[in-house]
C-alpha cells in the first residue's frame, strides 16, 4: 500500500474511531434510549430510539460538512481551508472548556423528539464540527490523483464524500452507543446510569482541542 493509501486508511478510522467515541457519551443520547425501552418495556422500543438518535447526529454531521465541500473546490487553496477548518476546531473546543453552559433552547426540546433532540445536541457540541480536518483531509488525499476534473464533478464527488462520512460515522456510533443502552438496558438499569454518572465536558472539549492540533500538524508535515 502507499503512503496516500495508508493516510487515506488513517483518515477513515479516525472517522470510525469518533463515531465510536461519540456513541459512548452519554451526552450523544444514549440513555434517552435505555429509558424509551425501560418505559415500554420493549427492546425494540430502545432500538427505534437509538434509530432516530443515530438519524440526527448523521443530518446534523452531514450539514456541519456540506458547506466545506463547497470551499474544497478550491484546490489550490485546499490546504489553506483545512488549516483554517482546524483553528476552528481548536478555537471551539477552547470555547466549550471555558463556557461548559448549554444552549436554553436544548431545554424545550422534548426528549420524545429524538431526531431533532440528537441534531441539536450535536450542533451545539460540535460533534460535526469535529469531522471536518477528517473529512477534508480524505478529500485532499482522494483529489491528488484527479485535479483536472472540473468544479462542478469534483463539487458532486466532495458531496458524495460527505455523506459516506456522515453514514460511516453514524453507523459507529450507533454500534457503540446501542451496545451500552441495550447492557444498561438488560441487565443494569438506569439506576446504574444515575450512579456512575460523570462530567464529560471537559473530556469533550479536550477531544475538540486535540483533533484541532493534531490536524495541524499534519498539515504542517504536509
Amino acid at each position: 500500500m502507499t503512503g496516500s493509501g495508508w493516510a487515506q486508511l488513517g483518515l477513515w478510522l479516525a472517522v470510525v474511531t469518533s463515531g465510536l467515541y461519540h456513541g459512548v457519551n452519554p451526552a450523544m443520547g444514549w440513555p434517552l434510549a435505555v429509558s424509551s425501552g425501560l418505559m415500554e418495556k420493549r427492546t425494540r422500543a430502545l432500538f427505534t430510539a437509538l434509530g432516530y438518535l443515530s438519524a440526527g447526529h448523521m443530518m446534523a454531521t452531514l450539514v456541519v460538512l456540506a458547506p466545506f465541500t463547497m470551499l474544497a473546490v478550491l484546490l489550490a487553496w485546499q490546504r489553506d481551508v483545512q488549516i483554517g477548518a482546524s483553528v476552528l476546531v481548536l478555537c471551539f473546543g477552547g470555547f466549550q472548556m471555558i463556557r461548559r453552559t448549554h444552549p436554553r433552547m436544548l431545554a424545550r426540546i422534548p426528549p420524545s423528539r429524538l431526531a431533532l433532540w440528537s441534531f441539536v445536541i450535536a450542533i451545539a457540541h460540535g460533534a460535526g464540527l469535529m469531522l471536518v480536518p477528517i473529512y477534508l483531509g480524505i478529500c485532499r488525499s482522494f483529489d491528488m490523483d484527479r485535479g483536472d476534473r472540473a468544479a462542478a464533478t469534483l463539487m458532486t464527488a466532495n458531496l458524495g464524500m460527505a455523506v459516506v462520512v456522515s453514514i460511516v460515522h453514524a453507523a459507529a456510533l450507533i454500534v457503540a452507543g446501542g451496545f451500552l443502552a441495550w447492557l444498561i438496558y438488560r441487565y443494569l438499569g438506569l439506576r446504574f446510569v444515575a450512579l456512575s454518572w460523570f462530567n464529560l465536558d471537559v473530556i469533550w472539549a479536550s477531544s475538540l482541542i486535540l483533533v484541532g492540533i493534531a490536524s495541524l500538524a499534519i498539515n504542517a508535515m504536509g
